[in-house]
């Protein structure tokens, strides 16, 4: 949600987490804390907004200290304060949701309906790395457990963008959805596309979690970070 009063416009937004379906039954609660947080920070990120703090729904449950600890660390790591929320003791699988209220830095805040032909493609980093760390590769571990949102590129971005979202569902399944969006067409170059295992590149680019940003701008724009440009947008 973009909401404007007056100057200031705020960004609102709100994911969950469930048992069984997002994490598994005994995973780190630190972990899971951390990534909850990373998550709804990574959709700020791309509107390129500036944190301003999150409300917390927790279910009590086991190592609800682990919790707090990932919290802690994910709040002081992206400047982020916890505002408020609710507990609840239930029965059954756990779910937790948090809602991230930012601060947009640029207006108009960019949508993923924007996308105009003629435009590059572009992705600021490898994707497959959640994928490989799921499975246990240890180097890419962090990637899964604890992603890092790419707030600072959000900002840096948004006043080039014609469309920018994050990559959490699967580069294709996103793009379909800003392409759709735009009444575009994304056409991609396969070579060009960074994934973490070049030898499983179809589910690298499918499988999600990665968090990175996929964003369009036109080809007089200088970018102000550095990215990989992946195709170009078609009518």
């Amino acid at each position: 949600a973009v909401l404007t009063f007056r100057t200031e416009t705020l960004v609102i937004t709100h994911d969950m987490m469930a048992e069984g379906t997002h994490f598994r039954a005994g995973a780190d609660m630190a972990d899971l804390a951390w990534k909850l947080v990373a998550t709804n920070l990574s959709d700020l990120a791309a509107k390129g907004a500036e944190p301003v703090g999150v409300l917390l729904g927790h279910t009590l449950g086991r190592d609800d200290a682990r919790f707090l600890e990932g919290l802690r660390e994910a709040l002081e790591a992206f400047g982020t304060p916890l505002l408020g929320g609710d507990t609840i003791a239930a029965t059954g699988a756990r779910a937790f949701g948090l809602t991230a209220i930012g601060r947009a830095t640029f207006t108009p805040v960019p949508a993923r309906s924007g996308a105009q032909a003629g435009d590059g493609v572009w992705l600021t980093g490898p994707v497959g790395r959640a994928m490989l760390g799921f499975e246990g590769k240890a180097e890419h571990l962090a990637a899964f457990n604890r992603p890092v949102p790419r707030i600072a590129e959000g900002r840096m971005l948004a006043p080039h963008v014609t469309a920018m979202m994050d990559v959490s569902d699967g580069l294709l399944l996103d793009a379909f959805r800003m392409a759709e969006a735009s009444a575009v067409t994304l056409a991609f170059d396969p070579a060009a596309i960074p994934v973490a295992d070049p030898a499983r590149f179809e589910s690298c680019i499918r499988w999600g979690d990665d968090y990175e940003l996929l964003f369009t701008a036109p080809p007089s724009v200088s970018l102000p970070i550095a990215a990989h440009r992946i195709g170009t947008v078609k009518p």
